[in-house]
């Protein structure tokens, strides 16, 4: 099955419908911070025919593979190899109609074996999004201090037995560095405790998580790519982020929520002028996917959506 095939965007007609408002019958400016195969990007261009796409991503791969999808919209599309934190220097001095952040790891990563996201596949501990660039999972298993380690599993994995997992693995290592996931997949078989097992889902699933947010420095860059979309945000325009594990979505939540106030002191009878709210929520909490379409695309899961249109210049 080519790639194009097993890609299934996540949440798609929603998204569509979310930016619609901000984007359709116009000349509007798109970001798609997260390219990946481009099935979002695709669907805007599709629908909405005066929009201008500007793609992200930090994978070449993933921009090539795009860059072929969408070459029926090649007079409307600009690719940038970056990452999403970078978005301001990306559009210096446009404003932006509509922006999506599909966080996570994307369908050609975690498809592609050699990379490592997977937990199913013995493959060597790479986890890197920009490939061949950076630590690998392997170097953090094998170099962490066993409390960095320790950190890294219980703050990004939520690992309940991070520590006891981070202590295994250094005894292991001592023996032979870890470089394949089959052998870390075998250890934490063994140090997950069954009840656990039965309860909490795969017992790689969050170290897994874990590490692959830490190669990525993926939380840095979603607490610097948050401020940075907000600040070129037309007003009018809206921004959509679908988070898949609770750590981003909360800092979604929070980044939305902080502009969505008043900052006038309580009290007082008036707004103050400039200190009005700046964004308007236009989801209600995190949206999940529906049934159907989990049953359809099992990726779809653990989904998270939140919007939020801008209805005040930044300040």
């Amino acid at each position: 099955m080519g790639e194009r095939a097993r890609h299934v965007p996540v949440l798609l007609d929603r998204v569509l419908d979310l930016l619609a408002p901000a984007i359709e019958d116009r000349d509007a400016v798109f970001v798609d911070c997260t390219l990946g195969l481009g099935g979002h990007s695709e669907a805007v261009l599709h629908r909405f025919p005066q929009v201008k796409l500007v793609g992200l991503d930090r994978d070449p791969q993933a921009i090539g593979l795009a860059r072929e999808r969408l070459t029926p919209f090649a007079d409307r599309v600009e690719f940038v190899q970056t990452t999403y934190d970078r978005i301001a220097d990306v559009v210096v001095g446009t404003k932006v109609d509509g922006i999506l952040m599909d966080l996570g790891v994307s369908s050609l990563q975690l498809d592609a074996e050699e990379r490592g996201f997977a937990y199913s596949k013995d493959a060597p501990l790479d986890m890197r999004m920009s490939a061949g660039t950076g630590e690998t999972a392997a170097d953090v298993l094998n170099t962490y201090e066993v409390d960095d380690l320790t950190r890294v599993l219980r703050d990004y994995g939520e690992e309940r037995f991070a520590r006891k997992i981070a202590g295994a693995v250094a005894r292991e290592r001592a023996r032979e560095p870890f470089t394949t996931s089959g052998r870390l997949v075998q250890l934490l078989y063994d140090v997950v405790p069954a009840a656990t097992r039965r309860t909490g889902g795969h017992p790689a699933k969050r170290t897994f998580q874990a590490l692959r947010i830490e190669v990525n420095r993926e939380l840095e860059s979603l607490r610097l790519a948050l401020p940075a979309a907000l600040s070129v945000l037309a007003v009018g325009g809206r921004i959509v982020v679908e988070s898949y594990q609770s750590l981003e979505d909360r800092m979604v939540k929070r980044a939305f929520a902080d502009l969505a106030v008043s900052r006038t002191p309580p009290g007082l009878p008036v707004e103050l002028p400039g200190h009005g709210p700046e964004l308007k929520l236009v989801t209600r909490g995190g949206e999940p996917a529906g049934e159907l379409e989990i049953e359809d695309n099992p990726r779809a899961a653990s989904v998270r959506l939140r919007a939020a249109e801008r209805i005040r210049e930044a300040t």
